[in-house]
This record gives structure tokens, sequence and C-alpha cells, in this order.
């Protein structure tokens, strides 16, 4: 399929509407007991946004010519994640916000043991979709690959190492290189898990494919942490889902406090260009991951 903007932006919606359907599949429904803690957990996945690693999990198997049946677990299950890292790290204890994706963080709309609860239990029920979901792969091997990537990026060595990397470095000065390595840990490991998880999935990569898709995945991780820090000082509350401003206002560090905003631009350009150059032993089937690079440092929200 040749890909344009205006087409791109047609696959963008469709996966958007794909992982919503998976979504609604695997959460348990709002009228099963116990009732706040399912309303919870709906509240926070299913709340509007722009489903970023799902549409890459189904790009990445679009461009792999994988059937996307095949991955919808996957991309149930990043998001999840994702939505359950969003809950506790919204949290008084955490980064104390009120508002995500437009309306009240989970502990504002319920109550912080419900949220945190609602937090635990979709950690789990991710591990639970990629460990169950038939139509993943025939492969026990893989599939244990996969279980073993999503724990392994999920957790202290990643995502949630991040987080308490974060949490530490409030109110401190770090260097360019600590940065990275904490938005290497806190966002893109879970943006490189979507990649594994679409790879895992299929035996026809070869191994120097399987380390480009990474190393795409690896910049493009660091890109759109960047990008979410120029649009913290850039953007506004209504457009983000979020409080604009709040990284400054906690006195956390972020690339535009640490090397401007205009040096922030630029280097988010450059791991976009990183992020294309390890494409380049693909062909134009991989179009749509090149997109989708473009997409994270253009995207205004």
């Amino acid at each position: 399929m040749k890909i344009d903007a205006q087409v791109f932006e047609s696959l963008v919606e469709e996966f958007q509407q794909r992982v919503d359907k998976a979504l609604d599949h695997w959460l348990p429904q709002a009228d099963v007991y116990p009732l706040r803690l399912h309303q919870a957990m709906r509240y926070a996945v299913l709340a509007p946004g722009k489903r970023v690693r799902p549409v890459l999990v189904y790009a990445t198997a679009s461009a792999l010519g994988i059937d996307l049946e095949r991955v919808d677990g996957a991309a149930a299950a990043v998001e999840i994640i994702h939505a359950y890292s969003l809950i506790h790290d919204d949290l008084p204890a955490m980064d104390d916000d009120d508002l995500r994706r437009g309306r009240p963080t989970c502990h504002r709309e319920f109550d912080e043991a419900t949220a945190i609860l609602a937090g635990d239990a979709l950690q789990a029920l991710a591990f639970y979709i990629i460990s169950h979901d038939p139509q993943m792969t025939d492969d026990a091997a893989a599939r244990l690959q996969m279980i073993d990537k999503l724990a392994l990026f999920s957790g202290s060595r990643g995502m949630a190492g991040g987080q308490a990397i974060d949490l530490a470095a409030v109110g401190k000065t770090l260097n360019i290189a600590e940065l990275e390595t904490m938005h290497i840990h806190k966002t893109g490991a879970l943006i490189r898990t979507c990649i594994q998880l679409v790879a895992l999935s299929t035996s026809n990569l070869t191994r120097q494919q399987f380390k480009a898709l990474d190393s795409y995945a690896k910049h493009i991780g660091l890109s759109f942490q960047v990008q979410d820090d120029i649009l913290d000082v850039t953007g506004d509350t209504a457009t983000l889902g979020k409080t604009q401003g709040s990284d400054s206002a906690r006195n956390k560090p972020t690339f535009p406090a640490i090397i401007g905003l205009e040096a922030s631009h630029e280097k988010a350009q450059e791991l976009h260009q990183n992020a294309l150059q390890a494409l380049t032993i693909f062909g134009e089937e991989v179009d749509i991951l090149r997109y989708i690079s473009a997409w994270f440092v253009e995207r205004k929200n």
C-alpha cells in the first residue's frame, strides 16, 4: 500500500477503533462484581486518547505483512500497561495530577485506594492477555519471549524504573545523558515492547531486521518524550488533555529546561532522522513506520 498523509491518517483512525474493540473485549464489564473496581479500570483505559502504542503495534504488523488479528492482544496489552502506569503516576504520592486525557484522573474520579487497585488489576490483565490470547502465536517459546519482554520493559529495568528515576530527580539538575537514560526507561521501554511483541510473532525476520526495528524503536521512544517535554512548554491544557506546565511547576528535569527549547526541537528532529536511518535496510513496505516517526515529533498533544 502506498502511504501518504491522508492514507496514514485513515490507518491511524482504523487502528484506534480496532484496539478500542479489543480493549472492550478484554476488560471486565462495568456491571461485573466488584463493580467499582471494574468501572475504574474501564474509565482509565477507555478514556479518549491517541492510542499511540497500539497504533505502533498495528503499524509494525502491517509493515511486516502480519494479519492484524494476530496482534490485537498485543495492542490491547500495551495500552493496558500504559493506562495502569498513568493511574499510578497521577497519584498524590507521585505526580499528583488532577487531569488526564481531558478529564479527572482516576483517583479524583473514584478514590486513591480504588485507583491503586485498578492499576494493579490492569497490570495483571495485560499479562493474562499475552499468555492467553489464542490468535497471537502457536509457538509456546515465542509466547514466553513476549511475556518476558513485557515483564522486563514494564518493571524496574524499564518503565517503573524510569518513573523511580524521575521522582528522585525532582528539584535536581541532570545532565543530558542522565535525562536520556531516565526517559529511555520511562517512556522508551514500552515503545520498544510494542515493536518486539510484533517481531516475536513472526519467524520471517532476520536478526539484522530485528535489530534494525529495535534501533528504530529506541529512537522514536526518546523522540516521543522530547516532544512531550516541548509540548509541556508550548502547548495548552485543552489541547494536551493534561495540565500544561505541570513538569515545570514540579521542578522536574526536562529537555527544554536542560538544553533549551530550540535545541530540544533539534534533538527531536535528530532522533527522527536516526529512526529513519535504522529502517534503511527495508523498502517502502515500512513507510508507515517512517510516518509514525514523523508523527511523534510533529504532534500537538
